[in-house]
């Protein structure tokens, strides 16, 4: 692949259409092969927005912890690290000159990690393929170096939709011996070592004598002791898997979709936080490794409201711990809330679990189904809200609701505030916050008429919510990013994959 600073072109690509499926059936993927994206030009998006940034690195910000059996923060999860900040210590690319690659493949890879060499790791889900696969790409081609094709998704389970399976593929990390450990669709958590360009499978610890058949694993993090703790998205199951003798424990926190959990969870050394789509918890392990709840608080939610853009009526967010004792995540409110929780588990004489409720965004018009991305106390949370991936698919003139806010805590802790409002629309990228360069990137999507359907890479200043510059990725569905995350690697460069498959990235140039 080759780089430009034009409009830039994708090789091999699939344009992807629809067909309609039941709740109990498989999405079918088909459609034209090789139809190009619509070129930039006059008549269509501008190429480049704005200017280029000046890196205005923020420093003093405390960091997450490392994880004593996980790979170096920012590049052992999807999330940058167990406290799940979505915020790297190193920059990202400041518009100089800017220059995009991109290699097509099946699968939307939605989270990303790195190996000692900057490579990456990632866990690509193609709906017409059996199941999710395992891929090591290069840094800058991103050329598949190798595979490993992960168990084939079992029965969909009735109520969710294939497009909005969380479990088995969307969430994996990268222990410390440089190994994947990723929970699977058969209600497994697989261990794999990287060896050269292949993926060997050393360790598989099989939960189906303590899961039930929906009960399906969405997400693995170890605790600071090496025990891997997992979370299932029916049922709301939490459970632990002790690695030596794989004993699993388990505690079953709702029925059915009533509390279950569809995202993942946050891991500090004093335990796990979860969030289901009715409470937030802290869990902590007994002797024998049975989590128990150490307390748990109510969220506002409107039950069996379901927005568009989310995947069910709780929260959307995975729960992010923040610097100073804080755990926050957002409700389901109208309009929806930024919520800051305390998380001691014993409180101080006159102090409330909340710390605040912080309304956002238009009411009527609120919702996000991404992760808080977290720079010391302030959260930063984009509006999801109407986004469809069939409407999306089928119409260039469909538009989410706008909005991109930042969040503080008070310095004294009694209460947030909240500090500006970008309207930007953001339909479904989980951003990543840079304190190297002082920007927070984003993926949006801006309303235009037909047949322009332009998407760009978006930074914008964490400091005071301008847009700094935008660069088209590309103009048509072939550039929609489902979901997948942003992810800065070792070398500055940023990378997003999307729907219908491939992996894109966006460098500096040559000054």
């Amino acid at each position: 692949m080759s780089g430009s600073n034009l409009a830039p072109t994708r090789t091999r690509l699939r344009r992807t259409a629809l067909a309609g499926f039941a709740l109990s059936a498989c999405l079918v993927a088909a459609g034209p092969a090789a139809a190009a994206p619509k070129p930039a030009g006059p008549a269509g998006p501008a190429t480049f927005v704005g200017k280029p940034s000046v890196a205005k690195p923020i420093t003093g910000v405390p960091a997450a912890p490392q994880n004593p059996f996980m790979g170096p923060n920012e590049n052992a999860t999807g999330h940058d690290d167990s406290w799940q900040s979505d915020a790297y210590r190193r920059s990202g690319p400041i518009g100089r000159n800017p220059v995009q690659r991109s290699n097509d493949f099946p699968g939307d890879c939605v989270s990303v990690a790195f190996d000692k060499h900057g490579r990456l790791i990632t866990a690509c889900v193609n709906p017409a393929a059996a199941g999710p696969v395992l891929r090591l790409l290069d840094p800058h081609s991103m050329a598949i170096l190798g595979e490993y094709a992960l168990p084939a998704k079992a029965t969909p389970v009735p109520g969710i939709p294939t497009l909005k399976d969380t479990a088995g593929g969307a969430y994996f990390y990268v222990d410390q011996k440089g190994r994947v450990v990723i929970g699977t669709a058969n209600r497994h958590i697989q261990v794999l070592a990287v060896t050269g360009n292949s993926f060997k499978l050393v360790r598989d610890y099989d939960l189906t004598g303590s899961l039930s058949e929906f009960e399906r694993v969405v997400s693995v993090t170890p605790d600071w002791k090496g025990n891997y703790w997992f979370v299932t998205r029916v049922d709301g199951v939490v459970g632990t898997v002790n690695p030596k003798t794989g004993a699993v424990k388990t505690i079953k926190l709702g029925n059915g979709f009533d509390n279950e959990i569809e995202n993942g969870f946050a891991m500090g050394k004093d335990g796990a936080y979860v969030a289901t789509n009715r409470k937030m918890l802290h869990l902590v392990a007994a002797s024998d490794g049975t989590p128990k709840i150490a307390w748990q608080d109510d969220y506002k939610t409107i039950k069996d409201l379901v927005k568009p853009g989310q995947f069910d009526d709780g929260t959307g967010t995975t729960p992010t711990i923040m610097p100073g004792g804080y755990v926050a995540i957002t409700d389901n409110a109208d309009p929806m809330d930024v919520v800051v929780f305390r998380t001691a588990n014993h409180l101080a004489k006159g102090q409330q679990r909340k710390v605040c409720e912080v309304p956002v965004f238009q009411k009527g018009a609120s919702a996000t189904e991404n992760s808080l991305v977290n720079v010391g106390r302030s959260l930063y949370v984009e509006n999801n809200y109407g986004y469809d991936v069939f409407g999306f698919l089928g119409d260039p003139a469909a538009v989410s609701a706008p909005g991109i806010a930042r969040v503080d805590v008070n310095r004294n802790g009694r209460g947030c505030r909240k500090v500006w409002t970008n309207d930007e629309r953001a339909p479904s990228v989980v951003a990543k916050a840079s304190l190297g360069s002082g920007l927070l990137y984003t993926y949006t999507n801006a309303p235009s008429a037909a047949p322009n359907d332009p998407w760009y890479w978006t930074a914008i200043d964490l400091r005071t919510g301008k847009t700094t510059y935008k660069v088209l990725a590309g103009n048509g569905n072939q550039w929609n990013n489902h979901y997948a995350a942003i992810h800065l690697g070792p070398n500055g460069t940023a990378y997003l994959s999307g729907f219908p498959g491939g992996m894109w990235s966006l460098s500096d140039g040559a000054k």
